[in-house]
């Protein structure tokens, strides 16, 4: 288990985890509309197939850092996100949804993180892949889970923009 968190440690990262919504928004801002389903590379993420991963995977966390801090001995599923993709069929689901989602799920979460007791920041279960997990490891992961995929998302539009395709 990770080292616990000052306050304001934790304050930070709630706000970083509130402000990722934005960031993704103006990242996808920059992607224009006829490269949002291209690909860098085989088996890569298009921007599309990014914003619905982050919609998946709020959902996730959503229910994870509730079963870390509400149950006993919670044990937290992994999922294979490429398997969801595919499965899923990411470039049929509409952009909008996934963006909706991944608002209503942070709007959510925020004020419940925000009013967790210091002990439930201890909280901790089994995640299926890697092992012991605390709420406050919830807390530096999904802080920095939309910020990581704005950096991907500005990635890909970079690297379409690097091969002429604009």
């Amino acid at each position: 288990m990770a080292a616990s968190l000052t306050l304001e440690e934790r304050q930070e990262l709630i706000e970083r985890y509130a402000g990722g919504p934005q960031r993704l928004r103006l990242a996808l801002a920059a992607a224009p509309e006829e490269m949002r389903k291209w690909r860098p590379a085989p088996g890569a993420f298009s921007v599309h197939e990014i914003v619905c991963h982050c919609a998946d995977s709020e959902t996730n966390d959503h229910g994870r850092i509730r079963y870390l801090v509400a149950e006993k001995e919670p044990v937290i599923l992994a999922y294979d996100q490429d398997n969801w993709a595919a499965s899923l069929e990411y470039h049929a689901h509409p952009l909008d949804a996934a963006l909706a989602t991944i608002d209503a799920v942070r709007a959510n979460t925020v004020p419940l993180l925000q009013r967790l007791p210091e002990k439930a920041w201890a909280s901790q279960g089994t995640h299926t892949e890697s092992g012991p997990c605390s709420a406050t490891d919830w807390l530096r992961t999904c802080a920095v889970h939309l910020e990581e995929h704005a950096d991907q998302l500005q990635g890909v539009v970079a690297a379409w923009h690097a091969v002429g395709a604009s």
